[in-house]
């Protein structure tokens, strides 16, 4: 018979959050160039990518899960970039599953790379979630986002293959952006409605600097309510757990639930429980950072699991970060990326 595995209580911040995620960026790259995320004027052909020498490798990766999981980390996902476009991606998924106390593994992606067979080995390894980014369904819209000509239809079919592959729930998260997708809120839902994936608005934050925030851009989440409940009548839900990112609201008739996620109109600060690992093993405590720890200088001096593990416990006793609910009053003028931390 196998022991339960035994939780450590988790450590807790100077503001009393307990640490419960780890989000792991693989790479800096993407094949796609989201004019809010990784737009070509500066992440254009003379970009310069990192190199496969400076990303952490997979067994550097699952060395920094270990020490999170021994801290009270319960949930991982991987991010990128765009994950897929390690080849290799099964292998890891395998490494961190077997890690004892995570009891959830999942992935961001923008579902145009999936192919069946990568997606019943990603299962197979022990994949648990996807995320799926999708900012429209209007090709025209979608095409203008993207900045790279990947039509709506790829990813709905890279959609429809993880639900073959028996993952379940999948989530689809659309950036939400005044002046560019507003007018495909209500198509989304339309779509997702009754089809079992749950639907994500997150509203345009001022992530990194490269993508010329400003608070008029931000198509606020009370704007998202009112405008399906036009339609479609919603209710809200009570959150699955302490910290969820995202306010859960469901349709009344039956036809599914969404989320919203508002950093910018109602920060969630006071109940942040999640940490980031770029690809090149800097950690943030907060997505809005200036910068991060360097935790592969860390794991290649040659320090043992006990001093590693005390190391990134004592990071996260030292975080105050609750850059949102101070955002009016700080000024942060080199924030780290979006396409460095996956969000």
């Amino acid at each position: 018979m196998t022991s339960p595995v035994v939780r450590p209580e988790p450590v807790t911040d100077r503001l009393n959050r307990p640490i419960h995620d780890l989000r792991i960026s693989i790479t800096d790259r993407c094949n796609f160039r989201c004019v809010y995320c990784m737009p070509k004027e500066k992440f254009g052909r003379d970009y310069s990518f990192l190199s496969r020498k400076e990303l952490l490798s997979f067994e550097e990766i699952e060395r920094v899960c270990r020490a999170f999981a021994d801290i009270g980390v319960k949930k991982l996902r991987i991010t990128g970039g765009e994950p897929l476009l390690r080849t290799d991606m099964h292998d890891l998924v395998a490494r961190l599953a077997n890690i004892p106390g995570i009891d959830d593994l999942s992935m961001t992606t923008n579902a145009s790379l999936i192919k069946p067979e990568r997606a019943r080995a990603l299962r197979d390894a022990g994949l648990t979630r996807v995320n799926v980014s999708l900012d429209s369904l209007n090709d025209d819209d979608f095409i203008r986002i993207n900045d790279v000509g990947c039509t709506v239809k790829r990813v709905l079919d890279g959609i429809d293959v993880l639900v073959a592959s028996g993952f379940d729930p999948i989530k689809v998260n659309m950036v939400v952006r005044r002046g560019l997708n507003e007018t495909s809120i209500l198509p989304m839902a339309r779509h997702f409605h009754g089809s079992g994936v749950i639907l994500r608005f997150i509203e345009y934050m001022d992530v990194g600097t490269t993508n010329q925030w400003q608070l008029s851009d931000v198509y606020s989440a009370k704007d998202i309510v009112e405008t399906i409940n036009t339609e479609m009548p919603l209710e809200p839900l009570d959150p699955n757990y302490t910290g969820e990112v995202a306010r859960r609201w469901r349709y009344v008739d039956g036809g599914g639930e969404i989320g919203i996620i508002s950093s910018v109109t109602q920060p969630f600060c006071r109940n942040c429980s999640r940490a980031r690992l770029s690809a090149v093993g800097k950690l943030y405590t907060c997505l809005f950072a200036e910068d991060g720890f360097d935790l592969r200088a860390l794991l290649r001096s040659g320090c043992d699991d006990d001093d590693f593990r005390e190391s990134v416990a004592g990071l996260w006793r030292r975080r105050e970060d609750r850059y949102s609910e101070l955002r009016n009053r700080i000024d942060v003028p080199h924030k780290v990326e979006m396409s460095h931390i996956g969000g």
